[in-house]
């Protein structure tokens, strides 16, 4: 049984279709690059991963639990945008996520230091632990997305939802945060999900690179169709292709 499950997923807003008809499969510790044209729904496609937003039909099953209907600890995600807290300290930004990740939120006194302790050692592990007092805004752009990523993996998370993580960093920032992204996957049992605008980056990094476009167009209504995935690569094979969407899928079938 897969890991992540999508199942003939559609979403819409006010009546404008942006996804359709997306299916896929993703075993446990996957990496998928997700490509594509700009406004094809890849960002979107995250938000439902996360269950920030919800499908206007179809379902994301996860561990073959129900649809999770809002986020949870289980998936972390990581924007292009620093989303660190800036009025905390380095580490006070990571003993806040293990917070956010009990039920109420916060954590009870005697549960504190031991946090403290925890939050030093993922610092540690990020190459931040020097820098652990000091405020977000002190910190370079690859150490703000590295506190970024320490955050999200604060909770442990099962699934990690990155959005153009390193889009807005130098080149060479972003060769050694791809270096550092390798160096978690090969330590954590994580199943990440990335979107890129970088064919180069989304294949270097991914285990598939799945493509999402439009089948079908309307030159006289653009926003007539939704996108879908048509192709799925095997990036460990050299960019074989894994699997294409086969062409009777791109029909709307009526239920």
């Amino acid at each position: 049984m897969s890991l992540v499950q999508v199942r003939n997923l559609f979403k819409t807003y006010e009546g404008r279709p942006i996804l359709e008809r997306v299916n896929l499969d993703v075993e446990e510790g996957e990496f998928i690059s997700i490509v594509g044209a700009s406004g094809c729904g890849k960002s979107t496609f995250l938000r439902l991963l996360l269950a920030e937003e919800l499908p206007s039909r179809g379902e994301i099953i996860v561990d073959d639990a129900p649809p999770a209907v809002e986020p949870s600890p289980q998936r972390g995600v990581v924007f292009q945008r620093y989303s660190v807290f800036p009025h905390m300290s380095v580490r006070d930004n990571l003993v806040a996520a293990e917070a956010f990740a009990t039920p109420f939120g916060r954590l009870p006194r005697a549960k504190r230091a031991a946090a403290r302790e925890r939050a030093m050692a993922t610092l540690e592990r990020i190459g931040l632990a020097h820098m652990a007092d000091a405020f977000p805004a002190a910190l370079s752009g690859g150490m703000q997305q590295r506190l970024a990523i320490g955050q999200a993996l604060t909770a442990k998370p099962r699934i990690l939802l990155l959005d153009e993580p390193f889009g807005a960093l130098d080149p060479g920032t972003r060769i050694s945060m791809h270096e550092f992204l390798s160096e978690l996957r090969a330590e954590t049992p994580m199943t990440v999900f990335m979107v890129s605008h970088d064919l180069e980056e989304a294949f270097k990094l991914g285990d598939r690179v799945i493509v999402f476009d439009k089948t079908r167009w309307d030159p006289t209504d653009p926003t007539a169709f939704g996108a879908t995935i048509t192709y799925d690569f095997d990036a460990r094979d050299g960019g074989i292709p894994f699997q294409r969407i086969k062409e009777e899928t791109h029909v709307l079938r009526p239920h």
